[in-house]
């Protein structure tokens, strides 16, 4: 084949894409964003890692001890391993401060006796539900979250959130649950983004490694706020994307600023075992944010925020 004929097959394609609403490459014009939240803000703040109602106080306090905004949290053990009253505990503190929660819908391979998600080319299982037994142990890990009040769940695996979706239409679950999809369900390009909101996802947390060309092109396919990483952990790659924090709004709006950390012990499946280091983790990651605001300030550019509770917040219903 030749490099004419070659070229020319990679324009048909590109056309073709455009054809279905997708964009034909990158965006490496990086196009500003028009889209924005319900109430017409650029952006809102992600504190990752709150592993129950402990962390959560903890978060509250120190975000009103740097005055840092802190509109959503999510966990990552699952919500198995909340007790009743952890569940209670947590939606009181976050419908009294009218902060989202997001609870992690597990069990999956990477903690079942998978083979597979232990082996070096097998870690792409670890996130997804084993089995039918697994997908069902997700799905109500969902339901039960729902009936303690809480209204935004974090999937990450295809099969339970196409589930999800069709039990949120059915009514079986309640019609304002919203649907985090994972950062470990890979979302990389703007068909995959489109693919994934069309079974129900109401944000996607985008892998942390994408270029702000890549970025760009996913937003342009769908309209649901983008969850980026500006920092991340060591295990998904160590990233400190403070000095973007600029361009990430103003390509990626409607966007949570999702602060990680780095050189942070891996604590899932967490417990009280854990509260001291799980606790100071949480301080430091609103600490973070903190500095990603200054410098968001610092810019030449003009940004708005949302107010505690605002339209489109999961918060939880005590």
């Amino acid at each position: 084949m030749s490099a004419i004929t070659s070229q020319r097959g990679i324009a048909a394609t590109r056309r073709f894409l455009e054809r279905l609403g997708l964009p034909g490459g990158d965006r490496h014009d990086l196009p500003t964003s028009e889209k924005r939240f319900p109430d017409g803000a650029h952006y809102r703040i992600e504190i990752p890692s709150v592993e129950g109602p402990r962390c959560l106080a903890a978060v509250i306090e120190e975000a009103r001890r740097l005055d840092v905004t802190v509109h959503r949290v999510s966990q990552g053990s699952g919500v198995f391993m909340l007790t009743d009253r952890e569940l209670d505990e947590t939606v009181r503190i976050a419908a009294a401060a009218k902060i989202e929660v997001s609870l992690f819908a597990r069990p999956n391979a990477g903690w079942d006796a998978s083979a597979m998600a232990r082996a070096p080319a097998g870690a792409v299982i670890a996130p997804v539900a084993r089995g039918q037994d697994q997908l069902v142990h997700c799905l109500e890990d969902i339901r039960r979250a729902a009936e303690h009040g809480i209204r935004s769940m974090l999937i990450a695996d295809l099969g339970v959130l196409a589930v999800f979706g069709e039990m949120r239409t059915s009514g079986e679950f309640p019609r304002d649950l919203q649907a985090k999809v994972s950062v470990m369900l890979p979302v990389a390009n703007a068909a995959t983004a489109r693919t994934v909101v069309s079974h129900g996802a109401n944000t996607l947390n985008l892998p942390t490694d994408l270029a702000l060309a890549q970025i760009a092109a996913i937003r342009t396919a769908v309209d649901v706020p983008l969850d980026i990483y500006v920092e991340s952990p060591d295990s998904l790659g160590g990233f400190v994307r403070l000095p973007e924090i600029a361009e990430i709004v103003r390509v990626a709006a409607p966007v949570y600023l999702k602060f990680g950390l780095r050189n942070a012990p891996d604590v899932y499946p967490s417990g009280t075992h854990l509260d001291a280091t799980t606790i100071a983790l949480s301080r430091e990651r609103v600490h973070r944010a903190r500095l990603g605001l200054e410098i968001l300030g610092r810019s030449e550019l003009t940004f708005m925020t949302s107010a505690l509770g605002a339209g489109g917040l999961a918060v939880p219903v005590a």
